[in-house]
């Protein structure tokens, strides 16, 4: 594992995906996880704990709009806890920050920014460029 890893950052000019920037890369998503898992907790717990009836019925419309609008961004994060999962996986099988449309490195700064991330910025423009050409048609 990294030491002082408050200190550690990884750059571009050390090896691609050495020890120390799969460890920091692993790190940043197991950290990730683990507060997407957290706040998870707390929403059903908050959402246990509301249960009890509201007496006008533009409170209860309120209520019950807050609760959907959560459960959709809770849905999406556990669709990003498998996308999470799936990093981990190719940290540990050594394709962690290669591209899967090029094989090409993804830079270290979009790893940062989206650890997540399985298409360099190019493939991913690419890719987006596509989707709007479709979805234009």
């Amino acid at each position: 594992m990294i030491k002082n890893t408050s200190n550690y950052h990884p750059t571009e000019e050390e090896p691609f995906m050495n020890h120390r920037q799969k460890a920091y890369f692993r790190l940043k998503l197991i950290t990730w996880k683990n507060d997407i898992l957290r706040e998870a907790r707390d929403t059903l717990e908050t959402l246990q704990e509301e249960n009890e009836k509201h007496p006008d019925v533009s409170d209860r419309a309120s209520s019950e709009t807050d609760k959907a609008i959560e459960l959709r961004a809770r849905d999406r994060q556990r669709k990003l806890i498998s996308k999470i999962d799936a990093a981990l996986q190719r940290i540990k099988d050594g394709t962690y920050g290669y591209c899967e449309e090029t094989g090409e490195k993804i830079s270290i700064k979009r790893l940062d920014a989206r650890p997540i991330a399985t298409l360099s910025l190019e493939a991913q423009e690419r890719h987006e460029k596509r989707e709007k050409i479709y979805r234009d048609e």
